[in-house]
């Protein structure tokens, strides 16, 4: 493979991963998490949804418990920049939300970084606006 082909196989991963997260597919994202994932997310006690993961089924559920804590018709989130290079891709943008338990809003810049080997994501980093989403959590 050419360094274009794996980018542009990244890119192909990296668009299944948007489609299956905004279609709420769990099972389709766990198939597209390989079985270990360098999964990191700042630790947060008050957020109930960001926990330490490693599994792909872990991974995958983290779209579940995010909904589960949130009201679903006010979530947001916009990607406005896609960078690739290689089996690495970072995603930028823009993410909002309300708690359901205290009814408080967050919203803030993210950026995910992916890393695709063979097809499945086996990095996933996401750097978000946690102090607004701790604030919202807290009653």
């Amino acid at each position: 493979m050419t360094s274009a082909d794996i980018a542009e196989a990244t890119r192909s991963t990296v668009q299944k991963f948007l489609a299956l997260r905004l279609a709420g597919d769990t099972e389709g994202l766990t198939a597209l998490f390989a079985e270990e994932v360098d999964w990191m997310l700042a630790e947060n006690p008050v957020v109930p949804w960001i926990r330490p993961r490693s599994t792909a089924a872990e991974c995958a559920a983290q779209a579940d418990e995010l909904a589960r804590y949130t009201v679903p018709e006010d979530a947001r989130a916009s990607v406005d920049t896609v960078l690739v290079d290689g089996t690495d891709a970072v995603l930028m943008g823009q993410v909002s939300g309300t708690v359901r338990a205290t009814g408080k809003s967050f919203s803030g810049p993210f950026a995910l970084r992916l890393t695709v080997e063979n097809g499945r994501i086996t990095r996933h980093h996401l750097y978000e606006n946690s102090v607004s989403i701790a604030a919202a959590c807290t009653p």
